[in-house]
């Protein structure tokens, strides 16, 4: 039996225009690849074009084609929310019917006690924040004291920074994982807790690419543990294995689009059966959540720049699928994730779009 794979590709926040209940999100009018296009005078994405991608949706110096290489569409996620694990999880078969709990006003007390107490170190911060700037402001009194910056944002979300100084990567990792399995719970179970290791001195403190995100476990079964249960190899690149806790999945991570990107372009050469799933975060981590439109813009054209190689090796039979798991509209007043639908393009050697 001739050896079948089967690819998909997320641009992490890389949405095409409001769903019908964004308004209820305050996503009224998000439309990530639309307003940014329109931004920055136009996007060009020729390869992406030929695809299909400006068949989908109005993006500005991304036209619409005849004869698209892809089979094109949009998904509207069911599920309720707009976050990673949701979106992640969605693709995977698993619908979720209650959104995971928000504190836009920072954690309660008893969260608060019960990290001090389990860990032995004072909580700094603790409210939503911008990652980089509450580390450049809490920066010092983390190394002088050897306290914890606690953070959060309006996704579901529980960010942990130390400087690698006062609590080492491995450290900090362990930190994050008994607050996860302990004090994050039922009914204070968010999404995600978020280890932020960084390093640097005061005017130039830096995040490093050793985030580890410590995900809640996902339902049972899906479209991974079928897999697995079946014996189907599984693969991913980037944050997924986070995402699904390390279940049923193992992945290569990395520090940078491009560096996802070259790991990708290698797996396609050298995994040649089962299921590939690769993250792209550049797109919400470094340029959606600061919006950031010209490094968005930049972020784009490389992948329409490296997908021709990747493609290449695409046999037939298979599938390469490129989506998106929900909008991070870099052009908002918001620094958050957006309601919006997902682009879907369908990519197999002989594929012809229709």
């Amino acid at each position: 039996m001739t050896p079948r794979r089967a690819t998909v590709l997320v641009l992490d926040g890389v949405g095409v225009g409001e769903m019908p209940d964004a308004a209820d999100y305050g996503d009224a009018g998000s439309d990530t690849l639309g307003n940014l296009a329109r931004c920055v005078g136009g996007l060009e994405l020729p390869f992406l074009a030929s695809l299909g991608l400006g068949n989908i949706h109005p993006i500005e110096g991304v036209p619409p084609t005849a004869s698209p290489v892809a089979c094109f569409g949009r998904m509207a996620e069911a599920s309720v929310g707009k976050d990673s694990t949701t979106g992640h999880w969605e693709m995977m078969g698993i619908v979720t019917d209650r959104p995971f709990p928000t504190y836009p006003e920072g954690f309660p007390g008893e969260v608060v006690d019960s990290i001090e107490r389990a860990t032995g170190r004072k909580v700094l911060g603790n409210r939503a924040a911008s990652g980089t700037r509450i580390i450049e402001e809490l920066g010092d009194e983390q190394l002088a004291t050897g306290g914890l910056i606690v953070y959060t944002s309006a996704d579901s979300v529980l960010q942990i920074a130390a400087h690698e100084d006062s609590a080492g990567p491995e450290e900090l990792y362990e930190i994050c994982r008994l607050v996860r399995e302990r004090i994050m719970i039922p009914p204070n179970g968010v999404s995600r807790v978020i280890a932020r290791p960084f390093t640097g001195r005061a005017g130039g403190f830096v995040r490093t690419a050793g985030r580890r995100d410590f995900s809640v476990d996902p339902p049972l079964p899906n479209l991974l543990s079928i897999m697995e249960q079946s014996g189907i190899p599984r693969t991913g690149v980037g944050k997924i294995d986070d995402l699904f806790n390390h279940r049923c999945l193992r992945t290569e991570h990395v520090g940078s689009n491009a560096e996802g990107l070259d790991v990708l372009e290698q797996m396609m050469k050298s995994v040649r059966s089962g299921f590939v799933f690769a993250n792209l975060v550049d797109f919400d981590t470094r340029w959606g959540h600061r919006n950031d439109t010209s490094g968005f813009a930049g972020g784009l054209r490389e992948v329409d720049d490296r997908l021709p190689a990747i493609l290449e090796h695409v046999g037939v039979g298979e599938v390469f699928l490129i989506t998106a798991d929900h909008g991070n509209d870099p052009t908002t007043p918001s620094t958050d994730h957006s309601r919006e639908y997902v682009p879907l393009l369908a990519v197999t050697r002989s594929g012809r779009g229709r």
